[in-house]
């Protein structure tokens, strides 16, 4: 075993998608005895040993967190990281790349239809990244996973990042996206008012943002998916505190997110355009909120389902106890990442099918 734990070690410091799927094959015990080996420093009990040793790799190469002072470099970082872990992509009968064009000028988009012949459902899907990295491809195979298990369309956005763009420019081309969709809605064969507008951390913030927006428009979305979402640049809640180290959200990236997005632009850390939780939140559509236990992010999400409850609206909140953020990203390498993902995709429909929004 001990041989088997130092070529794993070896692997893993590598960063290689093989040597991860391996480990996650292994007991916890195991995984708990490696994260210790590689001495990962940080006491979090109920953390899914698998992501301890992850971030231990990451940890003995220097690496901590994944937005650094250079966007490029950060931007290639993750791509790289991203393609270092992935596997053969989940089959959908159809998939296309599209160009959009918006008023708010041209963007690409990729188009999931698990069943071209019927009309579904669409989701549109607003990739995380702290809205300064990520990419179609960074987010395919989450895309891929939710449109199987939803047994619904995905459109993922490749919306233009910070800061290159303002946040004004971004919500207004991811908003001009969702309108693109309704008014082609019988082109892409989508069920009459069925809608929905999803995205993970910094892309949930866009989903709800949009939402937000648009509540009083004829393309107001008809439900939100909305993973760890940025929903607050203002506060510190005491999950920041308790995990702003040793994980894949970090305070450095939150810091370097505030400048790019926020204060580059000189947006106010309340305005509701990049902090939703200050919006107006009556008479949004019925909303499905996940969050990770060990994530700086967890106490906004839940504090906004809260906020979105006193409204009226309607809400879904569910924790992933053992997770970090970024779990949709692993379910290449993952087991658990990918059964709670599927699980999220599955009970999404069923909420959704049960608060139809006439």
């Amino acid at each position: 075993m001990t041989a088997l734990n130092q070529r794993l070690q070896e692997l893993l410091e590598k960063g290689q998608g093989t040597a991860v799927r391996a480990l996650d094959k292994l007991p916890s015990f195991v995984q708990e005895s490696l994260a210790k080996g590689l001495g990962y420093p940080f006491l979090f009990p109920d953390l899914d040993p698998l992501i301890k040793c992850m971030m231990a790799a990451q940890l003995k190469q220097g690496k901590s967190g994944f937005i650094g002072t250079d966007v490029h470099r950060s931007r290639k970082a993750f791509d790289l990281q991203m393609q270092s872990i992935k596997t053969k992509p989940t089959a959908i009968k159809q998939v296309e790349d599209l160009r959009l064009p918006l008023q708010s000028g041209t963007v690409f988009a990729r188009h999931y239809h698990p069943a071209p012949n019927k009309k579904l459902p669409m989701i549109v899907f607003y990739h995380g990244g702290g809205f300064v990295v990520g990419n179609l491809e960074t987010h395919d195979e989450a895309c891929r996973l939710l449109a199987l298990h939803a047994k619904a369309q995905v459109l993922s956005i490749d919306y233009p990042l910070a800061p290159e763009v303002s946040p004004k420019q971004l919500i207004q081309c991811c908003e001009d996206a969702l309108a693109w969709v309704f008014q082609n809605s019988r082109q892409l064969k989508i069920l009459k008012g069925r809608i929905a507008v999803a995205g993970d951390s910094a892309g949930g913030n866009i989903a709800t943002v949009v939402a937000q927006r648009t509540a009083q428009k004829a393309y107001a979305p008809h439900a939100q998916l909305l993973i760890y979402p940025v929903t607050d640049f203002k506060s510190r809640h005491p999950s920041f505190f308790a995990y702003k180290d040793g994980l894949v959200l970090t305070e450095q990236d939150i810091n370097h997110v505030t400048a790019f997005y926020a204060e580059q632009h000189q947006v106010a850390l309340d305005d509701p355009l990049i902090s939703p939780t200050f919006g107006k939140l009556e008479k949004l559509a019925p909303t499905y909120i996940i969050t990770a236990g060990y994530d700086v992010l967890h106490d906004e999400g839940e504090i906004y389902s809260h906020k979105l409850r006193q409204q009226g609206v309607k809400v879904h909140y569910q924790e992933y106890p053992d997770q970090t953020h970024g779990f949709i990203n692993l379910t290449p390498v993952s087991y658990k990442a990918k059964k709670y993902w599927i699980e999220v995709a599955k009970n999404f429909r069923k909420f959704w099918d049960k608060n139809r929004v006439c």
